[in-house]
């Protein structure tokens, strides 16, 4: 039987293909490397003064980590601007004495990408995310502490969330939708009165 060991390989080697089409689809990627191309460097995010700092800061070092270069607005080929941020906390169970037992809390994000011309690559788009915990009205402290950091984990998962969506614009992506808003939005015609 000297097909044996030829058919373990032939097996394994399946398995191992097998195992990467899974993870490939299920959006798995080594932790360190960014779905955004190389095509939008370098790249300005601007976050409003109602953007928590957090959320912010987690999305510079997932770029960074990434090795998106990052830039001032003023130099940089497009701007990625989070324009808006809400928060909101509801009681999803409640106790036998009407309390709340449990709370779903939702994070929502706008977000715009935009050339340094001002042709919007992404227009105004919201993301969200959503988690729910157990509130345990004896021991407060320790809930606000989850809490926070059930928020912390939120705004990883937003920031996640908008690389995402950066992620298709490859330099021919970018070019078409150049071409098509340019088609689309012709510049004014010069005012015939004027010399």
């Amino acid at each position: 039987m000297a097909f044996r060991p030829a058919l373990k390989t032939v097996a394994v080697r399946a398995t191992a293909l097998a195992l990467a089409a899974v993870l490939a689809g299920c959006g798995f990627q080594l932790r360190g490397t960014s779905p955004v191309p190389a095509a939008l460097q370098p790249l300005a995010v601007k976050c409003g003064s109602q953007i928590p700092d957090t959320l912010c800061l987690s999305l510079k070092e997932q770029l960074e980590l990434g090795g998106i270069k990052t830039a001032e607005a003023t130099n940089a080929a497009y701007v990625l601007d989070l324009k808006s941020f809400s928060q909101d906390r509801r009681a999803s169970a409640i106790t036998v004495r009407a309390a709340a037992a449990e709370y779903t809390l939702t994070q929502a994000v706008r977000i715009e990408l935009i050339t340094d011309d001002r042709v919007p690559l992404i227009a105004d788009t919201e993301l969200s995310v959503r988690e729910s915990y157990r509130y345990d009205e004896t021991n407060i402290l320790a809930k606000q502490r989850e809490q926070d950091e059930l928020e912390q984990r939120m705004n990883d998962r937003l920031a996640q969330q908008i690389l995402f969506r950066l992620a298709p614009m490859t330099e021919a992506r970018i070019q078409a939708i150049r071409e098509d808003y340019r088609a689309n939005n012709p510049p004014p015609e010069p005012d015939a009165d004027q010399p």
